[in-house]
């Protein structure tokens, strides 16, 4: 029973990180679609002083998102990293089954 538990939270946490994974990515899409289209010099250019504007803003919030995104897709790819490194062949297909399952999903 343990041994069938320890693969399902494998196959789970594979199943989150490519979740997290696709997560990242969307916001990134967001994210450069919050930047202003135009390149010009004053578009670039800092806005006067008390004035951040709602574009840099909403970019801001999707950096910081984008950050907690890969702190956890860090933190969950290490741990099934070190469960793979146990050298057991169920955890193993666990782990490629789960992230199997995930990039399909």
């Amino acid at each position: 029973a343990g041994m069938v538990l320890s693969v399902l939270v494998i196959l789970l946490l594979s199943v989150l990180y490519e979740a997290v994974k696709m997560g990242k990515a969307v916001l990134l899409r967001r994210a450069l679609l919050a930047l202003p289209r135009s390149l010009s010099q004053e578009a670039l250019s800092e806005p006067p002083e008390g004035d951040s504007g709602p574009a840099q803003g909403r970019w801001f919030w999707f950096h910081v998102a984008q950050t907690l995104f890969h702190v956890l897709q860090v933190v969950l790819g290490y741990a099934v990293m070190l469960a793979v490194m146990s050298y057991n062949a169920w955890i193993f297909l666990g782990a490629i089954a789960g992230s199997t399952l995930g990039y399909f999903l």
